[in-house]
């Protein structure tokens, strides 16, 4: 496998779309959106079609979405490789909410990306979380080069755990960082 990432060797189709599931509509994250979303609230809220709760944006991506931002500015082309943001979408016809983010650290690297997710407080317990990263690992997984899905996670995190369980993974080591573990989901994993 080549080292090389997909802004040279194209790997996701470009403009990756939107992903349905049950309740949710992910929506991979352009240059547009991860501007308003830093500078813009309405302008944010108009472009997803979605109400945006005050809460917005979960704690533990505050600071990286910077990063996402210049991460699609320099790689527009690598759509769905880096954020996706999830919205329920409601039955009686009203607004889709945003509730969670999720997505990948950027493009494959040896046939492997790495899933990260995040849901607002006020919609944990609902399931979301697996909904969302069983739909992003699903997606990744039918990509051209990409052989096994990685996460990390803190022991602090249950819930974070009991999500990757539910998808599949299966504990292949130390996280980086301290007190966290590694997971993995290969592409001949039932999730």
């Amino acid at each position: 496998m080549s080292s090389t990432r997909d802004a040279v060797l194209p790997i996701a189709p470009p403009g990756a779309e939107p992903i349905v599931t049950e309740r949710l509509r992910l929506v991979p994250a352009t240059l547009a959106l991860a501007r308003a979303e830093l500078e813009d609230r309405a302008a944010f809220a108009a472009l997803l079609d979605a109400h945006i709760p005050d809460a917005w944006p979960p704690q533990t991506v505050v600071e990286a979405l910077p990063l996402f931002a210049l991460w699609l500015q320099a790689a527009p082309a690598c759509g769905g490789w880096f954020s996706w943001y999830a919205l329920a979408r409601r039955e009686d016809g009203a607004a889709s909410v945003l509730v969670a983010s999720g997505g990948f650290i950027g493009p494959p690297l040896d046939g492997e990306v790495a899933v990260g997710y995040a849901v607002l407080p006020q919609f944990e317990g609902r399931g979301y979380a697996t909904e969302m990263a069983g739909a992003l690992v699903d997606w990744a997984l039918a990509q051209p080069r990409v052989e096994r899905v990685i996460a990390e996670t803190e022991w602090a995190n249950p819930a974070s755990v009991r999500v990757l369980s539910k998808l599949g993974f299966v504990r292949s080591g130390n996280a980086r960082a301290a007190e966290g573990l590694r997971f993995e989901r290969g592409r001949d994993a039932a999730g």
